[in-house]
């Protein structure tokens, strides 16, 4: 469920929501959710000094009820 929420979330957001991709996995920490955007989306997915990052982290983790990390790929490297 909350794989789908972020890719809706940040789908609303970039201008290619097609690229998008989330990916859940599971670790010792917690979960971790990968997030793959259009290299061209990067910035705006990320945001001026982190804030819009943030703030998916911050929605993400009011949605959850255990501990999530969010990762957002840069696919540019």
């Amino acid at each position: 469920m909350l794989a789908q929420a972020v890719q809706h979330l940040i789908g609303n957001i970039v201008d290619f929501p097609d690229d998008v991709s989330v990916k859940s996995h599971e670790n010792p920490r917690g979960e971790l959710l990968r997030v793959r955007v259009n290299p061209e989306d990067v910035g705006r997915v990320i945001g001026r000094g982190g804030r819009t990052a943030n703030a998916i982290r911050t929605v993400v983790q009011a949605l959850s009820d255990h501990k999530v990390r969010v990762d957002i790929m840069d696919v540019r490297r």
